[in-house]
């Protein structure tokens, strides 16, 4: 079993995150959801992302870091989106890190520190044609990352899909959620 820090996008604390949340606790996991946004979710990404600007990114950090502290320090940080900010972060800077599995997008791992942390794995998930990984340099801050780290693993699926695991959302796609969904129980399995 595996203590897990999931963090939301930028639609918020949704019933789609909460049921990939119930899918890691199926399997026997401890899954921890900050609602970053209190309470607020949104229905488009535009619209999250303004919510983000209005209140402040480093606001949200430190919501981030604040529900951090009330968790053990040895747990698996998963961010979707808008989360892989908090989850990176979390990973590269609070010690004792398990893991970390970024979906849909990566900034660079030098934005926290001069390397990735040695003895934390790391997977990064996204689509090739998602404008938001592909074209906005998150694919790439996920090459340097792999390339630079010890262990860590790149899955790019084919698709323009920016929310490509979110079962309650039109931009769902069942056989690369399922993959994804499927090597990040391995990779909890492999980290707990």
């Amino acid at each position: 079993m595996t203590d897990v820090a999931l963090f939301h996008h930028a639609l918020g604390l949704t019933p789609g995150i909460n049921a990939f949340a119930a899918t890691l606790r199926g399997a026997g996991h401890t899954v921890h959801t900050p609602d970053l946004f209190d309470g607020t979710t949104f229905a488009t990404i535009d619209e999250g992302v303004g919510y983000a600007s209005e209140i402040g990114f480093g606001e949200i950090m430190d919501r981030a870091r604040l529900a951090a502290d009330a968790l053990p320090t040895d747990v698996v940080y998963i961010g979707f989106s808008l989360g892989v900010v908090a989850a990176q972060m979390l990973a590269q800077t609070r010690s004792g890190a398990r893991g970390a599995v970024l979906c849909y997008s990566c900034v660079p791992y030098t934005e926290f520190g001069e390397a990735w942390p040695e003895g934390v794995p790391v997977q990064i998930h996204g689509m090739d044609a998602d404008p938001y990984f592909a074209d906005e340099g998150d694919l790439d801050a996920a090459r340097e990352l792999v390339a630079s780290a010890d262990n860590a693993e790149l899955f790019v699926y084919s698709g323009d899909q920016h929310y490509f695991a979110d079962s309650t959302l039109p931009s769902y796609r069942p056989e690369a959620a399922e993959l994804l969904m499927s090597r990040v129980l391995e990779f909890l399995d492999a980290n707990g």
